[in-house]
Order: structure tokens, then C-alpha cells, then sequence
């Protein structure tokens, strides 16, 4: 899967291993870099599994993050991002299409509750 970020100091920090710890720790770096990894040779979305499952807990949020995904890291912590396709690839009955979701912009890294 193809991964943007939503700025230049976002990609930079995720993509420097030093910057990464320095910010979040071990514990969390660790887990971002792996789950950048899992995302990166995703074929698409739907490679995560269907949404709650396994451990990234990849699922679609509510209410004023309409709109974003996320992926667990460490309690509370998740990596937030969006589709990156004009338009939205939806499904005929209604809700994201997982299976065509090939490209993302991670928007930040955050508690988002």
C-alpha cells in the first residue's frame, strides 16, 4: 500500500528511528515502525482484517473523525489516517471498501480518546 503523510514533520519523524524514540519512547516506536511495515506490504486495506481483529485493531472512527482510520499502538495510543483516493471508494451497500483502499495519508499519532 502506497503511504503519504499528511506533512513534511510527520514524515519526518516517522522515518527517523532516533526522532521516533526520542518522542514516544521505545515501546511506541517499536510499534509504529512495524505497523508502517504491515501497512507498506498491504495490498490494500482489507489485509488488516476485517475491523477489531488481530492486533493492529484496524478500524473506521466516529463523530468528529468521521472519515479516519486507525490502528492500535500502545493503550492509547493509535496511528490516525485517511484514504488517499478522490473519491472515497465505497461500497454499494454503503460504508469504505476496504478492498479498494490501495493508498493512505497518515494524519497523526495520537490518543484519540
Amino acid at each position: 500500500m502506497d503511504i503519504q503523510f499528511s506533512d513534511k514533520k510527520l514524515e519526518k519523524e516517522c522515518n527517523d528511528d532516533a526522532l521516533l524514540q526520542k518522542r514516544h519512547g521505545k515501546q511506541r516506536a517499536k510499534l509504529l515502525r512495524s505497523r508502517l511495515a504491515v501497512i507498506r506490504e498491504a495490498a490494500n486495506l482489507s489485509a488488516l482484517g476485517p475491523p477489531y481483529a488481530g492486533p493492529y485493531r484496524c478500524h473506521e472512527l466516529t463523530n468528529n473523525r468521521k472519515g479516519q482510520l486507525s490502528v492500535d499502538l500502545d493503550h492509547p495510543y493509535r496511528l490516525i489516517f485517511i484514504p488517499n483516493h478522490k473519491p472515497i471508494p465505497t461500497r454499494e451497500v454503503g460504508g469504505l471498501d476496504w478492498t479498494k483502499v490501495t493508498s493512505i495519508t497518515i494524519i497523526e499519532i495520537a490518543d484519540t480518546h
